[in-house]
């Protein structure tokens, strides 16, 4: 458990935060973020919709992800990712939370725009955010792939998905950066698979 005692100051914090960070980076199933990759990819060449949604940092996290899986992996390539942020808009999530209740916010919208053969990419840091789970499960009767980004114990999300990157980590902002790292390697690695050698030695990732 981090933090587990007071420190002597913000360098030192640091210093233990960079050691919890790399153990959480070594505890991420690689054949599961492999198998996120092959997903996304396939996702991207039968021009699917990518679906991704959060709570809180999550939130930001896959707000994020619209920008690097759309324009990044666009960015020298042919692909053109469609991917479609659940935690973005406002006036919706308000809307469906006051009528219908928070814990189909994401669901709700995913039953309208979703089809056979979409992705969703959840992400909950506890594992066990309601609206997650049920997304995923309504994802699920869709007849979509889907994909789970959970931390701390993984809670129940992270059985319910076709590919689950898993953070072993016990403190929200180690979870978070390592969620948000994993991201960007998704989009990063689409992006570059794509791209000859000599491109990519010229371009910045």
């Amino acid at each position: 458990m981090f933090p587990n005692q007071h420190f002597s100051s913000a360098a030192t914090y640091l210093d233990q935060y960079a050691t919890e960070i790399a153990s959480a980076y070594a505890s991420i199933d690689r054949s599961q973020l492999d198998r996120a990759a092959t997903i996304l990819k396939s996702a991207i060449d039968r021009d699917a919709t990518i679906f991704c949604c959060g709570n809180g940092g999550s939130a930001a996290i896959a707000n994020h992800m619209v920008c690097d899986h759309q324009k990044g992996i666009n960015a020298d390539t042919s692909f053109r990712p469609k991917v479609v942020s659940l935690s973005s808009n406002v006036e919706l999530m308000t809307a469906v939370s006051n009528d219908i209740g928070y814990t189909d916010v994401f669901s709700f919208p995913l039953r309208i725009h979703a089809r056979k053969g979409d992705v969703l990419l959840a992400i909950s840091s506890s594992g066990n955010s309601q609206n997650i789970a049920r997304v995923l499960a309504a994802a699920s009767e869709l007849g979509m792939e889907t994909i789970s980004m959970t931390g701390f114990t993984g809670g129940r999300c992270r059985g319910l998905a076709d590919a689950s990157i898993h953070v072993d980590a016990h403190n929200y902002g180690v979870v978070e950066d390592v969620h948000q790292s994993c991201m960007h390697i998704l989009s990063q690695y689409i992006r570059h698979q794509a791209m000859p050698i000599d491109l990519v030695l010229q371009r910045r990732f």
